[in-house]
């Protein structure tokens, strides 16, 4: 992590407390490596000093185009508030990481073609990918029972696979 800061209001932090927020800072990264920064602010409640709580813990990491902030995690347990705040932490991470993941790409459409060649009474026809090469198929691949309103010359989609001639249509779309 680039940079970790720690600010306390109204409570004092033993060097056990900011050892176990350095720590639990760092494993942050394990959910999304691009953390530029972090703060965390802990605050206490003077008027109850004997008893130590409650305590409230925020949050906030600088990450590529946004801020995720934690806020109000509150406890009268430091130790739970700051469990609860970085469990927080983490879980808007991991969502945050997931849409950034470069290699979710967007769906790609089906290749297109032509119809070069039908022969109804025989079942199959023939059409030319867009970078010429020809694909075979069958009435059974052409979806939606569209067989009878297929041309030659028509624009088509379709999914194709390796035959045992070559290239052919597993399905075909007008």
């Amino acid at each position: 992590m680039l940079d970790l800061q720690i600010k306390a209001h109204d409570v004092e932090l033993t060097p056990e407390v900011e050892q176990l927020i350095t720590e639990r800072a760092a494993r942050l990264e394990t959910f999304y490596d691009r953390i530029h920064s972090a703060k965390l602010v802990v605050e206490g409640y003077t008027a109850h000093h004997r008893k130590g709580g409650p305590f409230d813990v925020r949050i906030d990491l600088a990450v590529p185009g946004t801020t995720i902030s934690v806020t109000k995690q509150r406890d009268d347990d430091l130790r739970i508030a700051l469990r609860n705040a970085f469990e927080a932490a983490g879980r808007q991470l991991q969502d945050y990481a997931r849409k950034q993941r470069p290699d979710l790409v967007p769906p790609v459409a089906p290749p297109r073609g032509r119809i070069v060649r039908l022969f109804t009474d025989e079942g199959y026809g023939v059409l030319q990918a867009e970078d010429g090469h020809e694909v075979y198929f069958h009435q059974n691949s052409v979806l939606a029972g569209a067989w009878n309103t297929l041309e030659v010359g028509m624009e088509v989609r379709y999914a194709e696979e390796p035959g045992e001639k070559g290239p052919q249509a597993s399905s075909v779309a007008p």
